[in-house]
């Protein structure tokens, strides 16, 4: 070990606090070997930790917060300008909607007159369909874009 890095040995919990860790975390370490730990007669387990290694993760940690101030920063500046255009689409829209104007209930066609059921029984040889003889029913008997269209 070089003289400019100082190693010490912290308990488990010491171990999390300073490596901005959970306890859990320290105890999958040791299972894994991947950090350097003892355990002494009671069973209990303590890290050697290098203090300066903390030091440069506690500065990516604040680096790590300053990109995520960063990113809540844009985050926030996008939603304002979706909200901005939202609010712009809503008025357009408003404003078309009051220019359509109303629409009408079309108007009923002069009714032509009509034969009586005597008067076409009366022509030889003319074939009267049912729709002229009986005056009510014409009206459900012309399609629908007549009905409305006239």
């Amino acid at each position: 070990m070089s003289e400019d890095r100082s190693v010490e040995r912290l308990s488990v919990a010491e171990a999390a606090e300073a490596l901005g860790v959970t306890r859990d975390a320290i105890h999958k370490r040791i299972r894994r070997d991947s950090i350097e730990h003892e355990q002494d007669e009671d069973g209990r387990f303590y890290v050697f930790v290098d203090t300066s290694a903390t030091d440069a993760e506690r500065s990516t940690d604040v680096s790590i917060d300053d990109r995520t101030d960063i990113l809540i920063a844009e985050m926030r500046d996008r939603i304002q300008s979706l909200e901005e255009a939202n609010r712009e689409n809503r008025r357009i829209i408003a404003a078309l909607t009051q220019r359509i104007p109303e629409i009408e209930a079309p108007r009923e066609a002069p009714q032509e007159p009509r034969e009586s059921p005597t008067e076409a029984t009366e022509q030889p040889g003319r074939v009267v369909p049912q729709a002229q003889v009986e005056g009510p029913q014409q009206a459900t008997e012309r399609p629908w874009w007549r009905r409305v269209f006239g």
